[in-house]
């Protein structure tokens, strides 16, 4: 007969052996090739900023970390593939923005949830998005543009990559903090809408610093404000808008590292520690910075939390916007 006493101890017992399980697995760990799934094709930044990632984690970790370009579904089928994948961290996700929270915020019927269905790992980089106008319009700064986009409600028309995209949301985000109105123009790519914006047929557009920042050198442009917490270093004259006038307004783009839910922690944790060591070189700092980004080193919590804030504040906003995609 089973006295309480053994029962806890047993209980006890059964606990204290899952424990080493999960210990010798993650000591073990990595004992195989460990797969890196980007939602993009091949040669994009996310791409390109994986594969330079992936490279050092090889060497690292002493096993083959190999990058596959899954650019389906505007990134669901990569993002589906890990969130149902076994959590041993063999196979991860380089995630992006709109994969943690763009996509699930728009989507009609989401196929998974960026904060359940994913272990947060690693933050890689941080980037910002730059509001520009074209020279036609007759301002110089951002509070100069609010007062002049208020006393023309309507007439101005901002190019954006696709309803739903980052752009596009970003410009959504824009009118409701700064209280303004002008149309919002999908355009099939990033090319095409700054193509529109440099050639006057819309007034103004939101992409990445390091797109924009040579046309702004050239005069063909000005730089108003970026959408992060601090300034571009490539890019010091140029506020935030916060700076500028707009309270509360940031809007960051990101890279990551995610596994499935369910992952170990000392698996997370490791590979967490691999990453960070790696972000802590000055040479891959350059490198990140020659993308666009600047290195986010942090805690698998800090990683997590951030998601959580992206996903909620994407979330708000598209359904601020009613907008919503197939």
């Amino acid at each position: 007969m089973l006295t309480r006493r053994s029962v806890f101890a047993r209980a006890a017992g059964i606990g204290a052996l899952a424990f080493l399980n999960r210990s010798a697995f993650a000591q073990a760990y990595p004992e195989k090739s460990i797969r890196i799934l980007v939602p993009g094709s091949a040669g994009g930044p996310t791409d390109v900023m994986a594969r330079l990632m992936a490279q050092h984690m090889q060497t690292m970790l002493g096993q083959s970390v190999v990058v596959e370009n899954q650019p389906g579904g505007a990134g669901n089928v990569a993002a589906r593939m890990v969130a149902t994948a076994p959590p041993d961290g063999y196979l991860l996700l380089f995630c992006n923005t709109s994969i943690m929270a763009t996509i699930p915020a728009v989507a009609k019927k989401p196929i998974y949830d960026p904060v359940k269905d994913f272990a947060p790992v690693a933050k890689v980089s941080q980037a910002e998005q730059l509001l520009v106008v074209h020279p036609s319009v007759p301002v110089n700064s951002l509070a100069e543009f609010i007062a002049y986009a208020k006393a023309n409600p309507g007439k101005l028309n901002c190019a954006a990559t696709g309803i739903g995209g980052l752009p596009y949301l970003v410009a959504e985000y824009f009118k409701a903090k700064a209280g303004v109105d002008f149309s919002i123009i999908p355009y099939k790519g990033g090319g095409d809408s700054l193509t529109a914006t440099l050639g006057g047929q819309v007034q103004l557009t939101f992409e990445t610093t390091t797109i924009l920042l040579p046309h702004i050198r050239e005069g063909k442009l000005k730089g108003l404000a970026v959408t992060s917490e601090a300034r571009n270093p490539q890019a010091p004259d140029i506020p935030t808008m916060i700076e500028a006038g707009l309270p509360g307004y940031v809007a960051p783009s990101f890279n990551g590292v995610v596994a499935p839910a369910g992952t170990p922690a000392a698996v997370v944790g490791k590979l967490n520690e691999t990453i960070n060591d790696i972000l802590r070189r000055p040479d891959i700092q350059a490198d990140i910075a020659k993308l666009g980004g600047t290195v986010n080193i942090g805690s698998p919590q800090d990683f997590a939390a951030f998601v959580a804030r992206e996903a909620k504040r994407w979330r708000e906003v598209a359904d601020a916007g009613n907008i919503k995609v197939e």
